[in-house]
C-alpha cells in the first residue's frame, strides 16, 4: 500500500521552508572567481599603471609582488592571495578599477591603430616620392634633405637586408609629428615594436 504522506498526495506547505537572505555558495564562488580574474588582469598590466591606480596599499602591494614572482606555484598562490585581497574592496573601489582597465584597453586599441597608420605612412614614403612632397608641404619645418637621406638609407637597408636604423628613425619623426598635431606627449619607449624583430 502506498504511503499517503509521500509524493503528490502528501501534505505540502511552504510555511516551514526557510528563506535564505544571503547568496548561494555557487554565487559566492562565481563572485570570488570574477574578483580573482580582475586581479589577474591587473597583474598583467605594467607596474607604473598599477602604481598610479587608486586602490588600497595592501592590494597594490600584493599585485606588485605577484608581478615579480616567476615560479609557477608561487605565482598561483600569490594570485589567490590577490583574489582574497580584492574581496576586501567595496563596490566603489571595484568600479574605479574596472573603469581604469576598460579605459586602458580602449587606449591600447587606439594606440595600436595609430601606430599602424604611421607604419603605413612610412611605407608610402619609401615607395612614392609624391608622399614626401606632400609631407614637406604639410610640415615646412621638417629638414627635407635629412628626410631624403633617411628614405634613401631605409631603401638601401631593405635591399641589402641590413638592420633598419633609418627605417625606425623615419617612424620616430612621423610619430613626433603626429603627437605634435594631436597635442600628445611623445613616449620615448613606445615605438616601432613590430620592426624590432627584423
Amino acid at each position: 500500500m502506498p504511503n499517503p504522506n509521500r509524493g503528490a498526495c502528501g501534505f505540502q506547505s511552504s510555511e516551514f521552508e526557510q528563506e535564505y537572505e544571503r547568496p548561494s555558495k555557487s554565487q559566492l564562488k562565481r563572485e570570488m572567481l570574477d574578483l580573482q580574474k580582475l586581479g589577474a588582469e591587473l597583474i598583467a598590466e605594467p607596474r607604473d599603471r598599477i602604481k598610479r591606480l587608486q586602490m588600497p596599499e595592501d592590494v597594490r602591494d600584493a599585485i606588485l609582488e605577484c608581478q615579480m614572482i616567476k615560479d609557477h606555484e608561487g605565482r598561483r598562490r600569490q594570485l589567490q592571495y590577490v583574489g582574497k585581497k580584492m574581496r576586501t574592496l567595496d563596490a566603489d573601489e571595484l568600479a574605479v578599477i574596472q573603469k581604469a582597465i576598460d579605459s586602458w584597453r580602449g587606449m591600447s586599441k587606439s594606440d595600436t591603430a595609430s601606430m599602424h597608420a604611421l607604419e603605413r605612412r612610412r611605407d608610402k614614403l619609401l615607395t612614392d616620392d609624391k608622399v614626401l612632397t606632400a609631407l614637406l608641404a604639410e610640415h615646412p619645418e621638417l629638414d627635407a634633405q635629412h628626410l631624403r637621406t633617411l628614405i634613401r638609407n631605409a631603401r638601401k637597408e631593405q635591399a641589402e637586408q641590413k638592420p633598419p636604423k633609418a627605417y625606425r628613425e623615419i617612424f620616430q619623426i612621423l610619430k613626433q609629428l603626429d603627437a605634435k598635431k594631436n597635442g600628445k606627449p611623445v613616449d620615448a619607449e613606445d615605438g616601432d615594436d613590430e620592426q624590432e624583430e627584423d
